[in-house]
């Protein structure tokens, strides 16, 4: 008799034990509540693994706020950034990884020598990011302290850029999910749909173009306008120039950003395809 009244305690104990993890696993984690909030809103891009192209586009986000730092797609590590108290900032945190390795591997951008410090000032070519510009989202994940939601680019002068922006929680509490997913907000929010602008679209064929507007009844065509002579071909410009003296302004003027650049003390190397450039304080001081 006891041992019946013994299996039968237990069963009714690991029943409640049971039914106690289920109500837990129903009521759901907090943090993780955040993220699928976040993932139901923002419809994810999924980028190439070598992060040169989408694979499969997503919404384009726009940005609310000044100073997003992103790496090219050619680092290996994308460039870490924090938001707290309504500041946007770069943490350098996976750009001195990236400039560690390519230090020990001997690839600095300058030839090589130096010190891991010298690697991260040049760790990859970076672009920043300001208010109003459009980019997308290929990853929202879940961390112990926070979230971290992945960015990735259109690309500029054939270079795509990708990031992170870490939105910590505060310390020792997960907020309640609509104050965090405003946080968020704050940062990033989905394109609205009846904004025409192609900006932040992909060239693989990123959103698709809306619906037109029903147009109006139409009106009787105009008579027909006696065709208009095309203007004369403009003249052929001069082919651009440098010139020791110029400002950084003048150079990325005539001939765009560099493909990467280096910094010695007071003087900053462009790197062209065909062309280096040395700047001494600010100014041209040789062309090679």
């Amino acid at each position: 008799m006891e041992q019946v009244r013994w299996i039968r305690t237990c069963g009714l104990a690991a029943m409640a034990s049971f039914l106690s993890i289920g109500m837990v696993a129903q009521a759901g984690d907090p943090a993780t509540l955040i993220k699928e909030k976040l993932v139901s809103q923002i419809k994810l891009t999924k980028a190439a693994a070598d992060h040169s192209d989408i694979v499969t586009a997503g919404d384009v986000v726009v940005l609310h706020k000044d100073g997003l730092m992103m790496c090219s797609s050619a680092s290996s590590y994308a460039f870490s950034n924090t938001y707290g108290n309504g500041v946007l900032a770069a943490t350098y945190k996976n750009r001195a990884k990236d400039a560690a390795k390519s230090f020990l591997k001997g690839r600095l951008p300058f030839g090589g020598g130096g010190s891991a410090t010298d690697a991260a000032n040049n760790g990859c070519t970076s672009r920043k990011f300001v208010a109003g510009e459009k980019f997308w989202v290929t990853g929202v994940e879940l961390q112990k302290d926070g979230i971290v939601v992945s960015t990735f680019s259109d690309p500029y002068n054939d270079i795509r850029y990708y990031g992170e922006i870490d939105f910590q929680f505060p310390k020792g509490s997960v907020p309640p999910v609509d104050d965090f997913v405003k946080t968020v907000s704050d940062v990033i929010t989905v394109q609205p749909a009846d904004d025409k602008d192609n900006a932040g679209k992909s060239d693989q064929g990123g959103q698709p173009a809306q619906a037109a507007a029903a147009a109006p009844p139409s009106a009787p065509a105009p008579a027909a306008m006696a065709a208009i002579a095309p203007p004369p071909p403009p003249a052929d410009a001069p082919p651009p120039t440098i010139a020791v003296g110029q400002t950084k302004d003048q150079v990325t003027t005539a001939f765009g950003q560099p493909a990467r650049m280096a910094k010695l003390g007071a003087k900053e190397i462009y790197y062209y395809k065909d062309m280096k450039v040395t700047f001494t304080n600010g100014k041209v001081s040789n062309v090679e």
